[in-house]
Parts: structure tokens; C-alpha cells; sequence
């Protein structure tokens, strides 16, 4: 089984994009754009106060008729954050997700945000492990060299 540390070690960039809550939503909406990410950790000073998602926009400032150029962050963030360590699995984070409908997770190491991980990150991973899984039978069931 994978462990989070493993799908973050596979992903390109090791960045945590963050935003702070009085920003604007608009320019949440911008920096999300800007690193095609679809959420962003939210801190006030060194605290994480939130994460706020492009869902959140899509359903607390279109739907609501709201300018994002003058609402605060704050004001349309999750404010209680899940987050997963680095030894928890891929299943584990799924489940998560799955239970809160979420799509993305903060990873912590000894109290401090050390990265992100998507629902995306984690079905790629978790369909790399099956096709492993699948080869590795197919070989074993075939008769391979070293069987």
C-alpha cells in the first residue's frame, strides 16, 4: 500500500500554495488559475485557519451573487481543515475523502503543512498500484521467466 509520503515524493511540485483570509476571493480565484490547483490552505500569520476550494466559490459567491473582488477569504472557507500524516495510506486518505466529500487534503509533519494531496493524486496512485498488481498476476498465472 502507498503512503501519502510516496504520492507526495511522485508529485512535480512539493509547494503548498496558501492564502491569507482577509485576501480576496478573487485573488484566490487568480492564484488557483495561475498554478492549476483547485485549493489553497488558508493562514492567518503562521495559523491555518481554513482551505477554500474552487467548489467554495462556485457555491458561496457565484450562486450567492457575491463580488469575489470584495468578499474576504474568510468568508466563504472551510474552517475546520482535515489532514492526514505521511504514514496514513492512499486508501486512508480515500475513505476520508470519501466520508467528508472532499478533494483535497493538507499533509502535516510535526505540526507544520508540508504539502497538498488531491483526490486526483490518489487515484492515479491507487490505479498505478492495480496495474502492478494485475501484471504481476498475469506473469504469475502465465508462467513467466523466474516462476
Amino acid at each position: 500500500m502507498t503512503s501519502v509520503a510516496q504520492v507526495l515524493k511522485s508529485k512535480p511540485e512539493q509547494v503548498v500554495h496558501t492564502i491569507g483570509a482577509n485576501d480576496s476571493v478573487y485573488d484566490a480565484i487568480r492564484l488557483m488559475a495561475d498554478k492549476h490547483i483547485g485549493a489553497l490552505v488558508v493562514v492567518d500569520g503562521d495559523a491555518i485557519v481554513g482551505i477554500v476550494t474552487e467548489r467554495d466559490y462556485a457555491r458561496k459567491i457565484v450562486l450567492m451573487d457575491r463580488s469575489s473582488k470584495t468578499t474576504a477569504v474568510r468568508d466563504i472557507m472551510t474552517p475546520h481543515v482535515r489532514f492526514v500524516q505521511l504514514d496514513q495510506t492512499t486508501y486512508d486518505c480515500m475513505a476520508l475523502m470519501t466520508e467528508r466529500r472532499m478533494r483535497h487534503l493538507p499533509v502535516m509533519e510535526n505540526g507544520k503543512l508540508i504539502g497538498m494531496v488531491s483526490i486526483g493524486d490518489l487515484v492515479k496512485e491507487i490505479i498505478a498500484e492495480q496495474q502492478f498488481t494485475i501484471s504481476q498476476l498475469e506473469h504469475y498465472i502465465t508462467g513467466g521467466p523466474g516462476t
